[in-house]
């Protein structure tokens, strides 16, 4: 059974005495979120990151007109904030839901403060961080813009390998930007290819 501890993930980043990273672990808040409960909804100012130890987690916005866009999902062992509403102080507009009863841990600046100080490798792995969410927005507006659905999904399949069993396909669907009858295209075209092979 995988191990998506925090303390796991971080040890197998960064070079650590387990049992200092412990000792600054110990203090944080662990929350049990139901299927449904929410992390952030728009109008709310963001002041954490949270690690997801178990369960999912969808971030997302909704339009004017109602309609929602998953920018992406978080299952165990991922992080998810809105470092837009973190760093400016403004109001956020994203909703962070979760998908299935879920355990998070709530880290704050002083957390990641501390920890840079007492190791300064985490300092660089915090910034590796703040790459990789950056390089995970920019490759999805990428595809957006220019994948193909078909492109897209087979993407969102290397991405996250297990979320067909799940989340429902119409938010599949939305994460591709597509309608759930054009997901459907998509997949019984691509089973159609795997089986005249």
């Amino acid at each position: 059974m995988n191990d998506f501890s925090l303390t796991s993930f971080l040890t197998s980043n960064v070079s650590v005495d387990v049992d200092v990273l412990n000792s600054h672990i110990r203090n944080l808040q662990r929350h049990e979120l139901a299927k449904g409960d929410f992390l952030l909804q728009p109008g709310e100012r963001c002041q954490h990151s949270f690690y997801v130890e178990k369960g999912l987690l969808r971030y997302y916005s909704v339009d004017e007109r109602g309609k929602e866009h998953i920018l992406y999902f978080a299952p165990e062992g991922w992080l998810v904030t809105d470092r837009e509403s973190i760093c400016l102080g403004e109001p956020s507009g994203i909703f962070i839901e979760a998908l299935e009863n879920s355990v998070i841990i709530r880290l704050d600046d002083n957390f990641i403060s501390r920890l840079a100080q007492s190791n300064p490798e985490f300092a660089e792995f915090n910034t590796r961080l703040l790459i990789n969410h950056i390089k995970l927005l920019q490759n999805r507006v990428q595809q957006l813009l220019s994948d193909s659905a078909e492109e897209r999904y087979l993407a969102f399949i290397k991405i996250y390998p297990d979320m067909l069993l799940r989340v429902p396909q119409w938010m599949i669907a939305s994460y591709l930007g597509i309608t759930p009858e054009s997901l459907s295209r998509v997949r019984k075209d691509l089973a159609r290819k795997n089986f005249n092979r």
